[in-house]
């Protein structure tokens, strides 16, 4: 065994200039730096994931912003795909250090940031000696930014600026001029400010300045519409129809084209319906006053509301004067004569009545020949009705409503698409439905069409939408998860194959550290274990005999195959043991 090591030593230092080299990998330093140049790849590696993951540096885009336009920036940054934080104090916006340029003029081209307006507290920081010029301007100025401050806080408003012209007080009547405004404001896309929201501006504006008439009061949008004229009175504008109008109109439409399609689309199939309609609607506002007068003919009941009659009669010695004036026509009346005897006359309808004396009048005042004049005057009751009508805005005069049903769609066995059209009477129950549906009113003159029509593509078959790997909307998301589940992939290869074959000697080391003692045997099982142990013992020192026979036959042949195939490294050998043994 120790002339196979010695013969062994000998191999690797002896030169060999005929024998055949190993490769430098297999060599001992060769081995070395594959394990140096592994662990270098091992932290190149582990370097570029980090990298890869670490977040960017970023920088400041803005800072001391307006909340508003702090949100228009953000806004911005999200629909650019842009990553974003604060700072700590939340007064500026960071973004990539790599992108900051770019960001700030693409932003630019938008308006972005607007700055805020200058309030009150411009007045604030006056300083010492500053003339009253400056101080009116300075005051004119907060004033119009906190008119502008008021007018952005509605809804619809994006921006807004307002511009006053304050003229100077004068103390004569004739030079003293009233102030006035200008503003214009900036809207959201797709939003409007209507007559109201117009109105309340310039009353916002006319109240905050003495002496402002909301006549003097102008609003400009910011495509440069005149949307304050609309509530003055004469100019024309309210004869159009306003926004609120044309929304009214769009919303009727609407909900008739929904009750149309909701009530034909679970006969016909999602798809397979398109209905339009047109209503005409009255925004005419009407007061009307009317007085009605019946007739009192008969056979209608007449009501009687006064009653008056008169009548006069006249006797010869009451008879008033007359003749030509003067002093013949102006004496006294004779002596008074009564007849000695009766005349026929006295049966008649004058006579008198019993008992009266003789001379005197007959009863009814009236003697033979008396004129007499009766008048009398009704007034009835007049039948009068006062009647007030106010027609609201808004009603509907006419309604109109068209709709074109698909053929019908069929498919057989063999996945074979054929269309077909609907019978006359199904298409007269759908006519029947649409109209009940819009509310149909023939003395109101509305119209209905009902059509059946196929539609472009009725034919095709059916194509179902693309699967989600191939949607382009999960592009995005796809990569950040290939990014996560390659950074997974390369640490688990580098763990599960360089890491653990490296750390597993030094956890072996640590399990037999930790490897708890063995406990003591018992004394009454020495006796019964003895035997055992001693064929344990015997049988552990037979092995060991063998493997020590076994690896002198194998040094031994290897020795002998040695001698045979290269004699000189033996003689070598055995000089060296001469010389040794000397």
């Amino acid at each position: 065994m120790a002339v196979a090591e010695e013969i062994d030593n000998a191999t690797a230092g002896a030169p060999d200039d005929g024998a055949e080299k190993l490769p430098f990998i297999q060599t001992p330093m060769g081995r070395n730096f594959l394990r140096a140049a592994g662990a270098a790849a091992v932290v190149a590696i582990l370097i570029g994931l980090w990298l890869w993951n670490k977040p960017p540096d970023y920088a400041v885009l803005f800072s001391n912003y307006t909340d508003r336009d702090g949100g228009a920036i953000t806004a911005e940054l999200d629909k650019m795909n842009v990553k974003h934080k604060f700072s700590d104090n939340g007064t500026a916006i960071l973004v990539p250090t790599d992108q900051v340029h770019d960001i700030r003029l693409k932003l630019a081209a938008q308006g972005l940031p607007k700055g805020g307006n200058v309030g009150f507290e411009l007045m604030e920081n006056q300083k010492l000696g500053v003339s009253q010029f400056l101080e009116q301007v300075n005051y004119q100025r907060a004033l119009e930014g906190e008119l502008a401050r008021s007018v952005m806080s509605l809804a619809p408003v994006e921006n807004a600026r307002v511009h006053l012209a304050l003229p100077k007080p004068s103390v004569f009547v004739r030079d003293q001029q009233k102030p006035t405004a200008s503003v214009i404001v900036t809207l959201h896309p797709n939003r409007m400010l209507d007559q109201q929201q117009t109105g309340a501006i310039v009353h916002l504006v006319a109240s905050s300045v003495p002496d402002l008439l909301p006549a003097n009061v102008t609003v400009v949008d910011q495509a440069g519409n005149l949307i304050s004229d609309q509530n003055k009175p004469g100019n024309g504008v309210n004869a159009k129809l306003d926004e609120q109008q044309l929304k009214y109109v769009k919303d009727l439409q609407t909900q008739v084209i929904k009750q149309v399609e909701s009530i034909v689309i679970p006969i016909v199939g999602e798809g397979n319906v398109r209905a339009e309609a047109v209503a005409d609607v009255d925004f005419a506002q009407i007061e009307q006053a009317s007085e009605n007068y019946k007739p009192n003919s008969p056979p209608a009941a007449s009501a009687i509301r006064s009653q008056q009659s008169s009548e006069t009669s006249g006797g010869g010695g009451n008879a008033n004067p007359g003749g030509i004036p003067g002093a013949l026509s102006n004496q006294p009346p004779g002596t008074a004569t009564a007849p000695l005897t009766q005349t026929a006359a006295a049966n008649g309808p004058n006579a008198p009545a019993p008992g009266t004396p003789p001379g005197a009048l007959p009863a009814n005042g009236a003697g033979a020949g008396t004129p007499s004049h009766k008048e009398s005057t009704t007034n009835y009751e007049v039948d009068k009705t006062v009647r007030y009508e106010q027609r609201g805005m808004g009603g509907l005069r006419r309604m109109t409503v068209a709709v074109v049903v698909n053929y019908k769609r069929l498919i057989d066995k063999d996945g074979k698409v054929t269309v077909k059209a609907y019978t006359p009477e199904e298409m007269a129950k759908i006519n029947d439905l649409v109209k009940q549906a819009m509310g149909y009113n023939q003395d109101r003159g509305d119209a209905v069409s009902v059509a059946n029509s196929p539609f472009d593509g009725v034919d095709k078959p059916f194509e179902p939408p693309p699967d989600w790997w191939r949607d382009p909307a999960n592009l995005p998301m796809a990569k950040d998860l290939a990014k996560f589940l390659i950074t997974a992939l390369i640490l688990l290869y580098i763990v599960m194959r360089i890491v653990r074959p490296m750390m597993r000697p030094v956890f072996k080391k640590i399990d037999e550290i930790n490897a708890p003692e063995p406990e003591p045997e018992v004394p009454e099982e020495e006796v019964e274990e003895g035997p055992d142990e001693a064929l344990i013992a015997e049988e552990e020192l037979r092995k060991m005999e063998e493997n020590t026979a076994r690896g002198y036959r194998e040094n031994l042949a290897m020795a002998k195959k040695l001698a045979v195939e290269d004699p000189r490294i033996v003689a070598n050998v055995i000089k060296e043991w001469i010389g040794a043994n000397d």
